[in-house]
């Protein structure tokens, strides 16, 4: 067992529960209405940035792929649409390969986090009632970027940033630890194409952490 680690911070979507598709999903009925060219562009600019938080991605849509202002009020519109489409079915979704018996093997003895792209709010909600609760010592979305909360983890923890690992499954999840100086592991289900430089290291079986840390 190595003990260079101190904690350990996980993104959420993809990472620890298969929700991923479901945003997709989500994403794609709001943008239909634009046509399959602007639905394709969302889809693929959604999966390249999957721990960038909802509210950039609308803004960017917007902004350059229908060169349309977004304000205030349409924005809070467009949240609260993709939340309420959401939020049940990722209560629901299973879990990622080893996730929850990676958690529940007690085996993991030191602090562990998510750190996500979801409102935090949306977030704390979606982990209490999945009975996810009891495997963290705190829980943190948007609007807060991963980079400031891993920083600020590892502040709180007083441990240097290169002993707290990040576990994402996204180039914005690895550019966030990259950022405070965390390490990284990158997670890719099985059957999905690995996105990450070849010098990241990458599990799909959550499982394997356990001789990683």
């Amino acid at each position: 067992m190595r003990s260079e680690f101190g904690a350990l911070a996980f993104d959420f979507d993809g990472v620890l529960v298969e929700s991923v598709d479901i945003k997709t999903e989500a994403f794609a009925t709001l943008y239909r209405p634009y046509g399959e060219t602007v639905t394709r562009e969302v889809i693929a600019y959604h999966l390249k940035h999957g721990g960038i938080s909802r509210t950039e991605k609308f803004r960017y849509f917007h902004r350059a792929l229908l060169n349309l202002d977004l304000d205030l009020k349409q924005l809070a519109m467009l949240e609260a649409r993709f939340s309420r489409s959401v939020e049940e079915a990722v209560i629901a979704a299973p879990w990622t390969l080893g996730a929850r018996e990676l958690l529940e093997s007690g085996l993991l003895t030191m602090p562990l986090f998510v750190v996500s792209g979801t409102p935090e709010t949306e977030l704390k909600r979606i982990i209490r009632r999945r009975n996810m609760e009891q495997y963290f010592s705190a829980v943190f979305g948007s609007p807060a970027t991963k980079d400031a909360i891993l920083s600020s983890i590892a502040e709180s923890l007083e441990l240097s940033p290169e002993r707290l690992l990040m576990v994402g499954d996204s180039t914005t999840d690895l550019a966030g630890a990259v950022t405070a100086g965390a390490a990284f592991i990158g997670f890719v289900s099985e059957g999905l194409q690995n996105q990450f430089p070849s010098e990241v290291e990458v599990i799909s079986d959550l499982r394997d952490l356990i001789e990683r840390v």
